[in-house]
């Protein structure tokens, strides 16, 4: 290509925010363990330095929200595209037709699963929309759910209700809650005789409430009732199993925790459910049972790209250390903790019990109008959820000066 025709390219690569193949500059290696050891900040700074694409000026306190990709993620996204483009490749490049037997092995060795009881998906509502839809109810049948779901995951259940005439029913959960077992027994004790499904959040998208999943789940299986857990916060933020779990189905969104672009979503069906479940999108292989959980993905042409980015996303939680990415935002967390503790406008939400949260705190306000803060924290650049009720989120490239500005312009603003 002579020099106008890469110009060319360019700019319309730029136009469309995509980087130009090897014009984007490669992530430099981790830093050393020595570094970790001897000064840990400096060692997180420099991930979110040389690691993401993040300006020192943005404070983002809403992973909970949408997390943030990392470099290797886009990389490996913007690599694939061009591949794809360029026809590199033997095989159709897409998924939506394909098993993808590769990347959900890798995926059900990460979460405790086994490969064929998992389908990829676009994000945890489709996959929560997929699972209401395809449990076989009757008029009168109850589906029990919490106080604290997420629109998408109480949405599906009322779709069922206004559709086919089953129940609905709300237990509220106490926030904060005594304990795990307090949260158990609240929603344990609520499962009547018409309960033919308890779905809940095992982490709770308005609170950051971690929930004891297998205690609920084992007592939801002995009254014979199946279990749905929308995993939305939890891969990525938490370390887990699905298959200790012992729930019937799971939800899940990587793209919050575990530096996955937007658009991919992971959906688990206990092996003696995958041919229970009716799948909603379908194709020409939508009855071919022997295809097992990758039934589900029969969709359609789909952007590979992203789900490549998706596994650069697993691959890089897994290079970092998984089990040093959660404490860290832990302790991201606990530092909002400590700071929410120390300020009188707020009431918290989040119990100080490191077992009932990961790296989600919420707080309530106690003056009603805010208009001065909220303005402050956009004119600061402080990205974080607005309101009176507020969940701020940590991830590893959530600094600790970034919490301090926060609390500092609430002062500022609040008095």
């Amino acid at each position: 290509m002579d020099r106008r025709g890469l110009l060319h390219v360019s700019a319309a690569a730029a136009m469309f925010g995509v980087p130009v193949r090897g014009a984007a500059v490669r992530p430099p290696s981790l830093p050393g363990q020595k570094l970790f050891e001897r000064n840990p900040e400096e060692y997180w700074n420099r991930i979110r330095a040389e690691q993401f694409y993040l300006p020192g000026w943005r404070a983002f306190l809403n992973n909970g929200s949408l997390g943030i990709v990392a470099r290797p993620v886009m990389q490996a996204v913007v690599d694939y595209l061009h591949s794809s483009a360029a026809l590199e490749m033997d095989y159709y490049p897409r998924w939506g037709y394909e098993t993808m037997d590769e990347f959900r092995q890798e995926l059900a060795d990460f979460y405790g699963c086994n490969k064929d009881e998992l389908a990829l998906m676009h994000n945890a509502t489709e996959a929560m929309s997929t699972i209401a839809a395809g449990i076989e109810l009757k008029a009168g049948d109850e589906v029990l759910i919490t106080d604290q779901e997420h629109p998408s995951g109480r949405g599906c259940w009322h779709m069922r209700q206004a559709r086919h005439g089953i129940s609905v029913r709300e237990v509220a959960i106490p926030l904060p809650p005594k304990s795990g077992d307090e949260v158990a027994d609240r929603i344990v004790s609520a499962v009547g005789p018409r309960t033919r499904v308890l779905s809940f959040s095992g982490i709770t998208s308005p609170s950051g409430l971690v929930v004891p999943v297998r205690q609920i789940c084992d007592a939801a299986r002995a009254k014979g009732v199946i279990s749905v857990v929308d995993g939305a916060h939890m891969h990525g933020q938490i370390p887990f199993r699905t298959a200790d779990l012992n729930c019937d189905y799971m939800a899940g969104s990587p793209h919050k925790w575990v530096f996955a672009p937007a658009g991919c979503g992971l959906l688990y069906i206990r092996e003696e459910n995958l041919e229970k479940l009716w799948p909603s999108i379908v194709s020409g292989s939508w009855k071919e049972t022997k295809l097992k959980a990758a039934r589900f993905m029969n969709m359609g042409t789909n952007n590979r790209a992203i789900m490549e980015g998706m596994m650069a996303g697993l691959r890089f939680l897994k290079q970092l250390g998984p089990e040093r990415v959660y404490a860290r935002m832990h302790k991201v967390a606990r530092y909002f903790l400590l700071k929410a503790g120390e300020c009188p406008h707020v009431t918290l939400l989040t119990p100080d019990d490191d077992r009932q949260f990961g790296c989600l705190v919420t707080v309530r306000f106690k003056p009603e109008k805010l208009d001065r803060f909220h303005d402050l924290l956009k004119k600061r650049r402080i990205w974080a959820n607005m309101g009176r009720q507020v969940r701020l989120s940590a991830h590893i490239h959530t600094r600790l000066r970034d919490v301090d500005a926060y609390f500092e312009t609430m002062r500022e603003a609040l008095g």
